[in-house]
């Protein structure tokens, strides 16, 4: 297996605070801007800081479900909510923390010990956490589905 892989993006500057990301090997195109929060931001459009969220959440489901099918969890619904803080820190704005709010439907109570287990080992082993310097917050929540009555 190859343990070097590369993701080329471009990105295109189209005004004022916008730009729209690219790459050869995907369809679909983003716009990105500086968020409001900063002069001359622009509302309703993905920001840096939106996506550096993203990345560490996004991340987190895909390792979760690669490790969930390893090991032969079986989950009725997964969903994931991540707040990223912005900081500034000794002059500069940082990323300074993701808080991760995972939740997972389990089919039986039996298996919550498990699946607690396969949401720590994704948050472990997510290569995006791995290579920030912005500490992760883990809030995992498990439930259980509860049978429809008939």
């Amino acid at each position: 297996m190859n343990t070097e892989h590369l993701y080329e993006v471009e990105l295109e500057w189209t005004g004022t605070r916008l730009g729209t990301l690219s790459s050869p090997e995907l369809t679909d195109k983003l716009d990105v801007a500086t968020p409001p929060q900063f002069a001359n931001g622009i509302e309703k459009v993905w920001s840096p800081e939106h996506l550096f969220t993203a990345a560490v959440n996004s991340c987190l489901m895909t390792t979760f479900l690669a490790i969930a099918e390893n090991s032969k969890l079986e989950f009725e619904s997964f969903t994931s909510t991540a707040l990223g803080k912005l900081e500034m820190v000794e002059g500069k704005y940082l990323m300074t923390e993701v808080t991760l709010k995972p939740r997972l439907t389990i089919i039986n109570e039996d298996m919550r010990d498990r699946a607690i287990r396969v949401l720590q080992k994704a948050e472990a082993a997510c290569l995006v956490s791995n290579s920030i310097k912005s500490k992760i917050v883990f809030e995992p929540e498990v439930t259980v589905k509860v049978p429809v009555a008939a």
